[in-house]
């Protein structure tokens, strides 16, 4: 009944609930606007609230209601930094109480909580610790989280006494600098929030407020020289890392001024001057990235590098992305080679929508690492005080043992973008409580702390410095026009004398460095090997491609310490002998034999590339590397969206392709090249001989940016001469034949281009057309991206007539590409419509009656060349 608030056992409205923080959320997100609350009186034993609520018909209504529930809230919140958890939920933070609110003295004693037990409405905070006073509410034990945080330091982080005494110790000047960092963090959130609705940032934005005790850290224990990768919800993270403030919201106007002049957003802050790596859009993918900085920094110790010492990585995730797999992955990687990495994970307990209880089995991602030999502890992320505490503990462990988790309970104030419709999900009574019983600075300026501290003047402080940024945002020019174009590589095509190349530290140096790491005896059998290589070279048996590549490798890696091998059965050679010798010579740092998980490996691989090395990656099967199609993605766009601060030498290395008759079915016969032709900043050749896969593979190696090396699966073995010390170049294809003047003059030439398998059977076809009279321009595509359209162009101007051999799809391959350049640019120069004879859009069969209908060989060829030359005649 609409007027009456009491329920039809004649009991008043008061519902009575204990229950945890995230039963709380539950409520506070249920919420039905406008419809009466039915009475009940309860009290929750360890059951959802929001669930309760809803059985019972009790729906939070007036600001009454809302009143009760913020009073639960604030004395359960201080339990949210429990770190040993017994059940669903946040686990058994919540204290059990018997109805008529007592405390289960054992359960008590078990926690290990503290004495009587006090009943008020509201938390009062001292210098950490809560105290309550009486209510209504039953009995609530005195709980303090810290306590339970350095009993997890002490036992699983192994710290000492006098380093928790250290990391609790907390000056004015600390807590000073704490609090301006998070009113910084909270008015640049805020006018970022009123530039977007203003139309001066664009895209997607996600703002961090609620959560500024994490930047608080930051700013205390994080130094410059570390390394952080962040994701998207980044502005604070950069902020609190000391990237200057201007910059970053000139990023987020699109101006040249900004970190990356205007060329990453909001969701990609990069700055080289404080090690700040991103800023990383995809969930979960700058964790292998953290991990391959975090190696970087050890490889710099074996190196000799001085400023190495003490140096960590600190990588950023939700507790969403912290479900995924690359998680564990990097959590093993980070423990088998003891990565002086943190894990810092922001538990704001929900995606953009879904709470994470409802997805996740288990949301205690600080317990994640203990198979791994990790430690973790869990923090209250409204508790700035707490957060210092534990955090430089944290930390510290980090820099003189190894890795580590910490996860920080936090609430985010705002949706997950501007862009969120959380009014339409029952969220703004959520978020407006939110505000008022969450907030890590209110919280602060309630404790006792905070006399310590000027706040008018941090604050006035802070809002000086957000002015600042904004004029200078305001006033920075927009980029021009032309850099995208120009940040396209890090090297231009056909600019660079790959064979002049020196390590960045110099030859000499490098030989030193070299001579130092490894043994002298190995060293000496690492170049009998090479020597043996190169005689391979010149041998009239020729040398086989893997070999070929294998001694390109092997070269780079003696001559520059900042190579890098990784591959899956890497120590036994892997498939075609790619990386073999490399763990034996140059050890297992530098030589990584890799998890099977190509997007893991790359993901490494970027992140060393980004600090200073030149990882080779070589996939057992090219088609393999579509586990790591992210990776390769993000490594084609970091060069550009960096605004041209990080280079990207990566190289990646693998046998693929489709043979006809190779019968390998479906997954090893796609055409991995195609799916990656999209790719920007990527640079993609291929080789179907020694000579090729040597030169190749020597210039990509050296070369600043991504590149691609496909080789043929099927061919890997043959061989062919090479040229010791030759480089070939990136950017131009390679003519194997040119047809005879002859042919031309008679209209009997055509211009066949082809790749990988197609070259040995090109080479078929024209001996065939040979007999026919025909002859044939023959162009493989060394260099697949950039498409090299003017070696194309020469031979039509000689031929008019094209037929490309394709190895790839008929809709979204190679050679849909280049047709479509000719037809663009060459359309003149044609005397017949260019003939494509490509795989068709079916998966590739086993039986080799069906393949023949899906894989073109050389009889398809010589037909379709004998066809084009006899129609044109």
């Amino acid at each position: 009944d609409d007027d009456d608030d009491d329920d039809d056992d004649g009991t008043t409205g008061d519902a009575r609930v204990t229950a945890t923080v995230a039963s709380v959320v539950a409520v506070a997100s249920s919420v039905v606007v406008g419809r009466r609350s039915r009475a009940a009186n309860v009290i929750v034993h360890g059951e959802n609230l929001g669930e309760a609520l809803a059985r019972l018909n009790v729906y939070p209504e007036t600001d009454d209601d809302y009143g009760r529930i913020d009073d639960a809230a604030r004395r359960e919140r201080t339990t949210r930094g429990v770190l040993k958890r017994d059940g669903d939920e946040w686990g058994d933070a919540r204290d059990e109480r018997d109805g008529d609110g007592g405390e289960d003295a054992d359960d008590g004693a078990r926690r290990g909580t503290s004495g009587g037990t006090t009943r008020d409405g509201a938390a009062v905070r001292s210098g950490g610790e809560t105290e309550w006073a009486a209510g209504e509410f039953g009995t609530f034990a005195n709980h303090d989280a810290l306590d339970d945080a350095k009993a997890v330091l002490k036992s699983e982080f192994g710290a000492t006494d006098a380093e928790l005494k250290h990391a609790e110790s907390l000056s004015d000047e600390d807590l000073s600098k704490a609090y301006y960092m998070m009113q910084l963090c909270r008015d640049f959130e805020n006018e970022c929030n009123q530039a977007y609705m203003a139309g001066k940032i664009r895209g997607f934005m996600h703002l961090d407020n609620g959560q500024e005790s994490i930047p608080a850290l930051l700013a205390d224990a994080i130094r410059q020289d570390d390394l952080k990768h962040s994701y998207y919800r980044d502005h604070c993270h950069a902020l609190a890392c000391g990237v200057d403030s201007g910059a970053v919201m000139a990023e987020l106007f699109g101006k040249d001024g900004g970190t990356c002049r205007g060329t990453g957003g909001s969701m990609h802050i990069y700055d080289m001057d404080t090690n700040f790596q991103g800023g990383w859009a995809l969930v979960g993918e700058q964790l292998p990235y953290a991990v391959g900085a975090a190696r970087s920094i050890v490889l710099d110790k074996m190196l000799g590098r001085e400023d190495a010492h003490d140096r960590i990585t600190v990588v950023f995730v939700g507790e969403g992305g912290a479900q995924n797999g690359r998680m564990a992955e990097c959590l093993n990687a980070a423990a088998k080679e003891n990565l002086p990495i943190l894990f810092l994970v922001i538990d704001n307990g929900r995606a953009i929508n879904t709470f994470t209880k409802d997805v996740a089995a288990n949301q205690e991602v600080f317990n994640q690492g203990k198979h791994y030999g990790v430690p973790g502890v869990l923090v209250d992320g409204q508790n700035v005080q707490d957060v210092l505490r534990v955090g430089r503990a944290a930390i510290n462990h980090v820099r003189t043992k190894g890795p580590a988790i910490l996860q920080v309970h936090t609430f985010r104030f705002n949706g997950h973008s501007p862009a969120d419709p959380e009014h339409e999900r029952n969220r703004k009574d959520e978020k407006k409580w939110a505000r008022a019983e969450c907030d890590p600075i209110k919280i602060f300026e309630s404790s006792a702390d905070a006399a310590r501290v000027d706040l008018k003047n941090e604050t006035a402080k802070a809002k000086l410095e957000v002015q600042r940024a904004l004029d200078f945002a305001n006033n920075s020019p927009p980029p021009p026009p032309g850099l995208a174009a120009e940040l396209e590589y890090p090297d231009p095509s056909g600019k660079v004398d790959y064979s002049t190349r020196e390590p960045a530290e110099g030859l000499a140096s490098a030989t030193a460095v070299t001579e130092k790491i490894v043994p002298a005896e190995t060293l000496k059998a690492l170049k009998a090997r090479i020597e043996a290589l190169r005689a391979m070279c010149v041998d009239p048996k020729g040398i086989s491609i893997g070999d070929a590549v294998n001694l390109a490798i092997l070269e780079e890696m003696l001559r520059d310490p900042t190579c890098l091998a990784h591959a899956e059965d890497l120590q036994a050679g892997s498939s075609y002998n790619i990386p073999a010798n490399t763990q034996q010579a140059f050890g297992t740092l530098r030589a990584a034999d890799e998890i099977i998980d190509e997007g893991h490996f790359m993901g490494k691989a970027l992140g060393e590339a980004m600090n200073g090395y030149r990882p080779i990656v070589e996939l057992m099967n090219a088609n393999f590397g579509i586990y790591g199609m992210a990776e390769l993605s993000s490594a084609g766009n970091t060069y550009a969206t960096t605004g041209g601060q990080f280079a990207m030498p990566l190289t990646v290395i693998g046998a693929g392709g489709t043979a006809p008759n190779q019968s390998l079915g479906a997954e090893h016969s796609q055409p991995f090249h195609a799916y990656i032709m999209g790719i920007p900043g990527l640079k993609i050749c291929s080789a179907s001989k020694p000579q090729e896969a040597y030169g190749l593979a020597k210039s990509m190696i050296r070369d600043n940016g991504p590149g691609v090396l496909l080789l043929p699966v099927k061919m890997m073995k043959s061989r062919g001469p090479v040229t010791p010390d030759s480089f070939l170049p990136l950017h131009k294809s390679t003519v194997h034949h040119l047809a005879s003047d002859e042919s031309v003059k008679n209209n009997k030439a055509v211009t066949i281009v082809t790749y990988l398998h197609g070259v040995k059977e090109t080479e078929e076809a024209i001996a065939e057309l040979n007999g026919q009279g025909i002859d044939a321009d023959f162009i493989e595509l060394t260099c697949m991206k950039p498409v090299d359209w003017k070696t194309i162009q020469t031979s039509l101007q000689r031929t008019h007539k094209l037929v490309i051999l394709d190895e790839s799809t008929r809709t979204g391959g190679v050679g849909a590409t280049v047709s479509a350049i000719v037809s663009e640019n060459l359309f003149d120069e044609l005397d017949a419509p260019v003939v494509r004879l490509c795989m068709e859009d079916a998966p590739v069969p086993y039986a080799s009656e069906m393949e023949k209908t899906v894989v073109k060989r050389a009889a398809d060829l010589v037909t379709a060349v004998t066809y084009m030359v006899n129609r044109t005649a």
